[in-house]
């Protein structure tokens, strides 16, 4: 999909550049993109931040239940040794 028009800049190619660790000024820099009428600024940095590594990662929450049952409990793993 064609994400800046002014510039012909698809969702593929700032996938390519944020997995490359391109941060999104340099990724405008490059490729132009959100440079000239600016209307495709805000797809362009969401479709950046899903690619990008310095993007929002996954939160895993776990509650003491599952924490007091975890296998990697050291202290009940020697205690069976």
């Amino acid at each position: 999909m064609i994400v800046c028009v002014c510039h012909r800049i698809s969702d593929h190619a700032i996938r390519q550049c944020a997995r490359q660790g391109m941060a999104f000024d340099d990724l405008q820099l490059e490729l132009g993109v959100a440079t000239q009428c600016g209307k495709c600024e805000s797809c362009a940095r969401s479709v950046w931040q899903e690619c990008s590594s310095v993007g929002p990662t996954a939160h895993i929450h776990m509650t003491q239940a599952h924490l007091e049952g975890c296998a990697w409990n050291t202290s009940q793993h020697l205690a069976s040794v």
